[in-house]
């Protein structure tokens, strides 16, 4: 994974990859504040009940700092977390002390007990980078689920990237102002698509600019469908927190709902 900073007026080099989610791991909860966390825990109770096998076991695949693993367990799963990077989870587990925590890879994890439900939101499938490792995370999901459990996870659909779009916000810190931007990137050919992050942080003396660039996979929905029905029951929704709809086979962004086979 390429990764870069930039500290302006600082210094000027590299770090090692992951650098967002390590060196800057105590600015990701800024960074996601105005994500819904609770809307999107719900949703996806909401397909559990409609499509899952009633089990309340539940694993969050790069859970991060734990927020939606907060929600699942006041909605009364037995809840835990998996992430790459551990001081991720050590937030997490003061969010969730209640809650375990793996420090894995999601692409060849196995758990001790089946799953009723497994997670992966804000895109964080797409880490699983280049086809092979995807496969292999579709595989030990599917190997850790029990008998009608649950996938669930939304995608961006390679065909339908705008190198031109990106999302913004800011936010007020210890009295420094904080920029956030993302986007997705995509040549167009091939199995990897980029996701860029960038913070600024300004405050009255000076300005730091942090500058990521992650290595993700590259899908289109036919390829993910056919990736995924050997071991699942694949539904795809509309990327709507707020009502279950079906894909309408257009839109980039969908979220995919896919029972054990």
């Amino acid at each position: 994974m390429r990764s870069r900073i930039i500290y302006e007026h600082l210094t000027l080099g590299t770090i090692p990859s992951n650098a967002l989610y390590t060196d800057l791991s105590s600015y990701y909860d800024l960074m996601c504040a105005d994500i819904d966390y609770q809307a999107q825990s719900s949703y996806v109770r909401r397909l559990h009940q409609l499509f899952g096998n009633s089990g309340k076991r539940h694993l969050d695949l790069a859970c991060g700092t734990g927020p939606h693993i907060r929600h699942f367990l006041d909605f009364g799963y037995q809840s835990s977390g998996l992430d790459l990077n551990q001081p991720m989870l050590d937030l997490a587990k003061v969010r969730c002390p209640e809650a375990d925590f793996i420090l894995h890879n999601m692409c060849n994890f196995t758990v001790e007990q089946p799953l009723d439900l497994i997670t992966c939101f804000l895109y964080s499938i797409h880490y699983s980078d280049g086809i092979e490792n995807l496969k292999q995370c579709i595989a030990h999901a599917h190997a850790a689920l029990a008998d009608g459990g649950m996938l669930c996870f939304n995608s961006v659909n390679r065909n339908k990237i705008d190198n031109r779009s990106f999302v913004r916000h800011s936010a007020m810190h210890d009295e420094s102002e904080f920029v956030f931007s993302s986007g997705w990137k995509y040549s167009g050919q091939g199995e990897q698509q980029f996701l860029t992050l960038s913070i600024e942080k300004h405050t009255d003396l000076e300005k730091q600019m942090w500058n990521d660039e992650h290595p993700m996979v590259a899908v289109n929905y036919d390829e993910l469908s056919a990736l995924l029905e050997p071991y699942f029951e694949v539904h795809i929704f509309e990327h709507d927190y707020e009502k279950i709809l079906p894909w309408d086979g257009q839109s980039g962004n969908a979220f995919f709902v896919c029972v054990k086979r």
